[in-house]
């Protein structure tokens, strides 16, 4: 019987040709050291450089090396998806191909984990980056801390090690890969958090820009909501619907006291249609929250049709 990996290194990479060569040399010389057996999973997320020829060269040379190659970029949340589904690893490090991570903190990680926790989160401490970026991080990191209640400096940082079972019970797209950490939480996992070095980029461009502080905020409420209420979605659409069912009955109660007690005309009071409006919304929440109820105890997610993989080794 084969023996199981101890250790998968999960690294997308999208236009960061320059990166692959120099990532790759940090990463096996540190993991070569640690005595582990180990796979490194390179994803090129649509790259239209020559980032997925570099990784073959690699993969020519080391047997330990796999990449999966997409068929156009679908984004970071698809990238690690892939390379949770194909990591065969007791133990999943993710990290980004920028190269502003360092490999050599990887042992940290991993003693960490073997200490007593399932998930461990990179803290860029000492950040590198711009301002703009460096800012928008920090209003990010404050919303997760009080939307999610899990409190940590830098919930979106990509340089994580996390145990295999774990993964298991994650369902992430879009950009829900910034909330993992709040996803294993709620799934039980002990969280835990390292500070780690952070370097400026030496080749190729970020990939942040304005939209994703736009993007952020919308999978923030996403997360928020599957959180809290992704089983019992009657919950928060029955709660909201009966107030205001109530809030509706209240003023209609009034404008029937209004017509046949004080015996005045109520039938152009706009007060009527606003009581109107309340209850009629009031029956379609609470019934959008009956029908999520039933869509939640039939639905089984999955993850499969987010990314095409066209190559693979």
């Amino acid at each position: 019987m084969k023996k199981a990996l101890q250790l998968s290194v999960v690294v997308p990479a999208f236009n960061e040709e320059n990166n692959i060569h120099p990532l790759y040399s940090k990463i096996s010389s540190v993991l070569k050291k640690m005595r582990l057996s180990y796979e490194i999973i390179f994803i090129d997320d649509g790259s239209i450089d020559a980032t997925f020829e570099r990784i073959c060269e690699i993969g020519k040379k080391d047997k330990r090396v796999h990449a999966l190659k997409f068929s156009r970029n679908f984004q970071k949340a698809a990238a690690l998806s892939a390379g949770f589904h194909h990591a065969k690893g007791d133990i999943i490090v993710t990290m980004d191909a920028d190269l502003q991570e360092d490999p050599a903190e990887i042992p940290r990680f991993i003693e960490m984990i073997n200490e007593s926790h399932d998930l461990v989160v990179g803290w860029r401490a000492n950040r590198t980056d711009s301002f703009d970026k460096v800012f928008a991080s920090k209003v990010f990191n404050f919303l997760v801390r009080t939307c999610t209640n899990i409190k940590l400096h830098d919930s979106d940082c990509n340089f994580r090690a996390i145990r295999r079972e774990f993964l298991q019970q994650l369902t992430i797209y879009g950009g829900l890969y910034r909330y993992i950490p709040s996803i294993a939480a709620s799934r039980g996992a002990r969280i835990g958090e390292l500070k780690v070095r952070h370097q400026p980029r030496q080749w190729g461009s970020s990939k942040y820009g304005p939209s994703r502080i736009f993007y952020g905020f919308i999978d923030l409420v996403t997360i928020t909501f599957l959180l809290n209420y992704l089983k019992r979605p009657l919950h928060l659409f029955g709660s909201i619907g009966i107030l205001f069912v109530i809030l509706g009955g209240i003023i209609s109660s009034y404008l029937l006291y209004v017509k046949f007690i004080l015996a005045q005309a109520i039938g152009e009071r706009p007060l009527l249609l606003f009581a109107i409006l309340l209850i009629l919304v009031g029956i379609q929440l609470f019934s959008i929250g009956l029908i999520g109820e039933m869509v939640t105890s039939i639905s089984k997610q999955t993850v499969n049709d987010q990314y095409v993989i066209v190559e693979s080794f």
